[in-house]
């Protein structure tokens, strides 16, 4: 529940393309109060809840309710590990001299995801390369699959007589 509206100002840019090229016009930029801390966050969570395996997914659900509240009365919020939220608009430019309209406008208010380089890069991941005439090597068990359907498909053909069900259905497999 949003009690408080967004902040935003007003900023002076000359337009480079467009019909309002080479005009000054007005461009309306969000700006946030204060950041709201991860463990505050948290401390807001954990006053209702309880955890246990059926309240976790009402404990996430409702961690985003507050996030979501938090960025919309236009607050930045530090997401932990994820990254930050913030809130985040699409503004009309308007030439200098005319009236800023906040209604007819600003458009869109959303909520971005600036996400965390630590928690979204992966370092501790192996790469291996495979060329491109290498083949894996085949358990007994796969091999074992594929003759008891080469031999369904023998019976299927016999009352079909389609071989290319038993093409595509070796393709699924390999």
């Amino acid at each position: 529940m949003a009690n408080k509206p967004l902040q935003l100002v007003l900023r002076e840019r000359k337009m480079n393309v467009g019909p309002q090229a080479r005009k000054t016009v007005q461009v309306a930029r969000s700006t946030g109060r204060h950041r709201v801390d991860f463990r505050s966050f948290c401390g807001r969570v954990a006053k209702s809840t309880t955890f246990n395996r059926q309240e976790v997914e009402a404990v996430l659900n409702y961690a985003t309710e507050i996030a979501r509240d938090i960025v919309a009365n236009g607050d930045i919020f530090e997401f932990g590990d994820l990254g930050t939220l913030s809130p985040s608009f699409k503004s009309k430019i308007v030439a200098k001299g005319e009236v800023f309209n906040v209604q007819k406008h600003i458009e869109k208010p959303v909520v971005r995801l600036a996400p965390s380089r630590k928690y979204f890069t992966l370092t501790d991941v192996l790469t291996n390369r495979l060329l491109p005439n290498q083949r894996k090597v085949q358990s007994p068990r796969l091999n074992l699959m594929r003759v008891v359907v080469q031999m369904a498909m023998k019976d299927f053909n016999r009352t079909c007589g389609t071989i290319a069900n038993e093409w595509h259905l070796l393709q699924c497999l390999s």
